[in-house]
């Protein structure tokens, strides 16, 4: 672990290292692997699946926003076309940003999901 920190053109060992963080524990939520039980399967990736698809709906709204100041960008130039342009790029960056893990929202998403049908089945 040392060797990673040392200075590749000097070979020394910087004065302040960094302090080694203790490994992350992770964290069981023992309501969620009950609930997990008691619902089938396809209900559970479809779940997941209606997670992912609400992240991306989410991130997609953020991307919208965050480029809605832009003009005159893209391959189109200042035409109305770069509009929907931008619009569709943004959503193929949202689903692919929600795929990847995006900003955790679909984990919560999942866990209410699946709880409530736990709920409705016991």
């Amino acid at each position: 672990m040392m060797s990673s920190f040392i200075d590749s053109y000097t070979g020394r060992v910087p004065l302040s290292m960094p302090s080694p963080m203790p490994p992350a524990t992770p964290h069981t939520d023992l309501d969620l692997a009950e609930a997990l039980t008691k619902v089938a399967p396809a209900a559970q990736a479809k779940a997941k699946a209606t997670a992912t698809d609400f992240e991306g709906m989410f991130i997609n709204s953020m991307f919208a926003q965050m480029t809605s100041g832009l003009k005159g960008d893209g391959p189109f130039g200042d035409t109305p076309a770069t509009g929907v342009w931008r619009s569709m790029l943004t959503e193929q960056y949202s689903k692919n940003f929600a795929k990847a893990g995006g900003v955790g929202i679909s984990d919560q998403v999942f866990r209410e999901l699946i709880m409530q049908q736990a709920k409705s089945t016991s």
